[in-house]
């Protein structure tokens, strides 16, 4: 232990190998210790394979937290342009594909080398596989007892990030360093993950799946943790329930036990908005089928559904009373049912709660109880909406950090 290092990052992910590469250039000594073969497996997998490394727009506003105001500094310090910066410096082509997210027009693979090209100009150590035994604050350093030996150094920097996908290795191991050191975790869930039904609740799911459809989704209430939300986006049947962006988005903000509404026609887009009532009112449409009116505004197999769901099927418009027509209307523009639950960490992108906010400052992500112990990343109770912002914060909580070393 002769040597000592500025900090150790624990987690060589998308925060973790940002932060050491940039703490490194400022001219810090680095070592990253992470207990995986391969390094950046959650950033190769994103995206399917091309990562969408951040999103043109995104704000405070696409984050969730007990505290909204603590992104809003590392955010401005590190926005999004200044990494579209840096992957246009490396040469990496990318593309827009859907408000504002940026995908890689190769490979993800282009991120994780230019991460690794990032750590090698400021002569950052990287040791894996190598497993962290144990951290322990002593005077004015931290010792950490790693599978190949012990360190010293001035700050540790827990990059480990969340629950999700436990295949690539995903661990807890921030939230129970946070935990070891006195400071207070925010209970952890799935976020950005589909959700599942029950048979009872909706029954024509193997009819519907593989079926997607432009909705408007809202979940949440104010009075919950993290508010409500309402978004519009594709939706996607699936044999165990929906998903697709709509539902991910949701089911970060969706409280179990509760609704989620959906308005199948409120994604429409026409001058002024989609109105059902011209749809229903509409003369010409009086000696159609219920199936045949519903289905020139939604998928046939859905029309199908919600006409056998109501008892209108083979119906022509004239028969079908003010009374069904008005439960058909409120059925498709207001559908509110209580999913069974999530599809678990294993399908989920990320993870909602994580180290309290309050146990930290915003402008340096140091624990206010402990010098020199930070959290970056995922591992923070702070989680973006999809579209790449979760990989915004990672960049901008890891900035934040490299600077504050």
């Amino acid at each position: 232990m002769t040597k000592i290092w500025d900090a150790i990052v624990i987690g060589g992910g998308a925060a973790g190998l940002f932060c050491a590469g940039v703490a490194g250039q400022l001219g810090k000594k680095i070592l990253v210790l992470d207990h995986a073969p391969v390094l950046g497996e959650k950033i190769r997998i994103s995206g399917g394979g091309r990562c969408n490394f951040t999103n043109l727009h995104s704000s405070p506003a696409n984050f969730l937290s007990l505290n909204p105001h603590f992104v809003k500094s590392a955010l401005a310090r590190y926005p999004s342009a200044e990494f579209i910066k840096l992957v246009t410096a490396y040469g990496i082509n990318y593309h827009e594909k859907h408000q504002g997210q940026l995908f890689c027009d190769d490979s993800a693979k282009q991120i994780i080398e230019m991460l690794f090209a990032e750590c090698a100009k400021g002569k950052v150590t990287v040791r894996h596989p190598v497993a962290v035994e144990s951290i322990a604050q002593e005077s004015a350093h931290w010792i950490i007892h790693a599978s190949d030996g012990i360190e010293k150094t001035k700050s540790v920097v827990m990059a480990t990030g969340g629950l999700p996908v436990p295949a690539i290795g995903a661990s807890a191991y921030s939230l129970d360093i946070a935990k070891q050191f006195g400071l207070q975790v925010i209970e952890p869930r799935p976020a950005l993950v589909p959700l599942s039904f029950t048979a009872e609740t909706f029954g024509n799911l193997n009819d519907l799946a593989g079926l997607s459809v432009p909705v408007r989704i809202a979940s949440g209430s104010k009075g919950h943790r993290y508010g409500a939300c309402r978004f519009i986006e594709d939706l996607l049947l699936t044999h165990k329930g929906l998903s697709g962006p709509g539902v991910l988005q949701a089911s970060s903000y969706w409280v179990e036990g509760e609704p989620i509404h959906i308005d199948w026609l409120g994604a429409i887009e026409r001058p002024g908005g989609f109105n059902c009532d011209e749809l229903f009112n509409n003369e010409e449409n009086r000696l159609k089928l219920t199936e045949t009116i519903l289905s020139s505004v939604l998928p046939q197999r859905l029309a199908k559904a919600f006409a056998e769901q109501q008892n209108l099927m083979g119906r022509k418009w004239a028969e079908v009373s003010k009374k069904d027509r008005q439960a058909l209307k409120e059925l498709i523009t207001n559908w509110s049912v209580k999913p069974a639950g999530t599809l678990g960490w294993k399908k989920a992108e990320v993870m909602l709660g994580g180290v309290d906010t309050k146990e930290m400052d915003g402008q340096t992500m140091m624990s206010r109880k402990h010098q020199g112990l930070y959290f970056i990343g995922e591992c923070v109770d702070v989680t973006g909406h999809l579209g790449g912002h979760n990989f915004q914060w990672a960049w901008a909580s890891g900035f934040a950090c490299a600077h504050a070393l």
